[in-house]
């Protein structure tokens, strides 16, 4: 029978877990374990000190998500590589560590714990390091080959979901903030979360700052990055969110003066005694990182909209030329600020006179004049859904005329805010609406598309982000009609307060 030594099986066990990377310091007895990891097919990289040998390992556990291994000597060799195993444990990136120590009968005790485990327990649940000793009879030992059990590799360890409540809870309180601040950590970047918080950044429009390993989970570049205004941004934030992030010295524990001391914390982490540190987590999700983004980047899809993810999302797709008519208080108000114009001569809203129902005969004028100067130039009118009530019925001249206006009417089902389709239906059973419904209530969800297809027009009625977008691309492309985007938002969104709400000092 072929004998195979105990080096071989440690080398043959590192391969089977797919561990392609040892770094390290070889001496008795361990010198045949790197030996024969490289026969094996494991790159072995030798270091002049144990300390780098770990930092090196437990770097590649981070960049690739499966450990590495750092191979040391027992006494001296282990010690320095402490200093590794401590930052790793911080950090919460894998490592396996393998050290040589004296045979086991000149032990008081011999305890030895199996390469599939090690393996597991560095990348499950919290990653980290782990140690194994190795005594010298068992590298040099020989068994017969056909009596060793190399177990399956370990499977990649389980994904673990936040709770759907939490997940409700978080995306109500992130959907009623004001300032609201996302911090991407390095659990974020361990986590390969980049494509579900890119998406959740641009779609939302939330702005975000990265810690220092956290950066390159999106471009520092990207516009929604404030790393270059963090003081100001940590302080004015009204909800931050941790993605992966810790609030520990390097974001000032979370206290004031840094922050607000009314800050509200939404904390998604993979380790539950990291949730509420310092700071009490107004939501704590525990669970990996990309699932709960995806939980919340599914959820969203169910949610209304708001103004600021509508004129965002428009800013991005309007032509730079378009002529854009606007009015409405909330819908023109914000549309001041998000929705730029590059030319002198292309923006028409209400004016100094303040006048609603300006805005379809506008868009008819603008695109009469348009289309005999042949620029090409595309005319969107922006409407709250209050304002396009006053001239609504002018969508029929634009069919007749054959006039390419693209109306995209704002509908939250009121005049300043409205209510739901469930509130209404509660009112209804409340008594006469006259004397129940508020006074700045509308029809909920009314469907204003329907009266531009009534006339040979397009209608679309946008529900989410995805709806957006696409109605309005195809809008965009369409030369020979008008359409009508009836967007509907959250009933209660409104614009951010005022520091001097002189205009709209309501007591309603």
């Amino acid at each position: 029978m072929e004998e195979v030594t105990g080096a071989q099986i440690i080398a043959e066990a590192l391969k089977s877990q797919n561990v392609e990377y040892m770094f390290g310091i070889v001496g008795v007895p361990i010198i045949e374990v790197a030996m024969a990891a490289q026969v094996a097919g494991i790159k072995y990289v030798g270091m002049r000190n144990e300390q780098a040998a770990c930092y090196a390992a437990s770097a590649v556990g981070y960049l690739t998500g499966h450990p590495a291994v750092c191979l040391v000597v027992s006494g001296p060799g282990l010690i320095h590589a402490l200093g590794g195993m401590a930052n790793a444990n911080m950090n919460c990136w894998p490592v396996i560590v393998i050290g040589g120590s004296s045979d086991r009968n000149q032990e008081t005790t011999g305890a030895f714990q199996e390469f599939p485990q090690a393996v597991r327990s560095s990348i499950y649940g919290r990653p980290g390091a782990c140690y194994i000793d190795i005594p010298g009879d068992m590298v040099n030992g020989r068994v017969e080959q056909t009596s060793v059990r190399f177990p399956s590799c370990c499977p990649p360890p389980p994904v673990s979901l936040a709770s759907s409540q939490e997940i409700a809870k978080a995306s109500r309180v992130l959907r009623e903030a004001q300032r609201p601040l996302l911090i991407i950590g390095k659990g974020a970047a361990y986590g390969r979360a980049e494509k579900g918080i890119r998406e959740l950044v641009e779609v939302m429009g939330l702005p975000f700052l990265p810690t220092p390993m956290g950066k390159g989970v999106l471009p520092d570049d990207h516009p929604s990055c404030v790393s270059a205004a963090r003081s100001r941004s940590l302080l004015q934030a009204d909800v931050v969110v941790l993605l992966g992030a810790r609030l520990n010295w390097m974001l000032h524990f979370g206290f004031p003066p840094r922050f607000s001391p009314h800050v509200k914390v939404i904390q998604v982490d993979l380790c539950a005694e990291e949730l509420s540190n310092n700071v009490r987590a107004t939501v704590a999700l525990l669970g990996d990182v990309r699932a709960v983004v995806g939980q919340r980047l599914a959820l969203r899809t169910t949610l209304p909209m708001n103004y600021y993810t509508v004129f965002q999302h428009m800013a991005e797709l309007l032509p730079r030329d378009c002529i854009i008519v606007s009015e409405g208080a909330n819908t023109m108000d914000i549309g001041r600020t998000m929705l730029h114009n590059h030319y002198p001569r292309h923006r028409l809203d209400a004016g100094t006179f303040g006048t609603m129902g300006v805005g379809l005969g506008f868009a008819v004028a603008a695109a009469v004049l348009e289309r005999s100067q042949q620029t090409g130039r595309r005319v969107v009118c922006v409407e709250g859904d209050s304002a396009f009530g006053f001239s609504g019925m002018e969508v029929e001249t634009m069919c007749r005329y054959k006039l390419p206006v693209i109306i995209i009417i704002i509908n939250n089902n009121g005049i300043y805010s409205g209510v739901g389709p469930e509130t209404w239906r509660e009112m209804e059973k409340m008594g006469e609406l006259t004397t129940v419904a508020p006074p700045v209530t509308l029809l909920p969800e009314a469907r204003y598309e329907q009266v531009m297809c009534a006339f040979g027009g397009r209608g679309y009625l946008v529900r989410t982000v995805e709806e957006l977008r696409s109605a309005l691309q195809q809008s965009l492309a369409d030369i020979a009609s008008p359409s009508i985007l009836n967007v509907l938002i959250d009933p209660a969104s409104d614009r951010k307060q005022q520091e001097f709400p002189w205009l709209t000092r309501s007591s309603l």
